[in-house]
């Protein structure tokens, strides 16, 4: 099933050239001590943090949709709900693979699996939605003000 999203922010549309469902992506990491729940502080043990984990599924999510945007847009991460299932040590590869799901206008949905050499390590669903770039910086800059 095929979606051509075309929203109109301001009179500029920001349609996406060709976001459709069953895009997929895929990153591997290897834990290292720059990773570990010990390293990030989410915990004090040298495994794969879930921090690490969460920034490795945003990575890939985003990466396997930006070919197909628009120049001028992004996405950016609004919701996850994932489970972090076993542990994994330091020296272990780490592999994401994401599946978009669910297109709904700017919205997107991807499942998502992450897996070590043993097995699942985390899984769940992952929401971005499609942006302008420089009207998203725009509202966030103004904070400063």
């Amino acid at each position: 099933m095929k979606y051509v999203i075309a929203p109109v922010i301001k009179g500029k549309d920001i349609r996406a050239s060709m976001v459709e469902t069953g895009i997929k992506g895929i990153r591997t990491v290897k834990v290292d001590d720059s990773n570990t729940a010990e390293a990030l502080g989410s915990g004090t043990l040298p495994v794969f943090a879930t921090p690490a984990m969460i920034a490795l599924i945003e990575a890939t999510a985003s990466q396997s949709v930006a070919p197909h945007l628009e120049e001028g847009s992004s996405t950016v991460g609004t919701h996850l709900d994932i489970a972090h299932s076993a542990a994994s040590p330091v020296g272990i590869e780490v592999t994401c693979e994401t599946e978009l799901i669910e297109v709904d206008r700017r919205r997107l949905v991807f499942s998502v699996v992450v897996r070590d050499s043993v097995g699942e390590v985390g899984s769940g669903t992952h929401e971005r939605f499609i942006v302008d770039n420089a009207k998203f910086m725009s509202k966030a800059n103004s904070k400063l003000e």
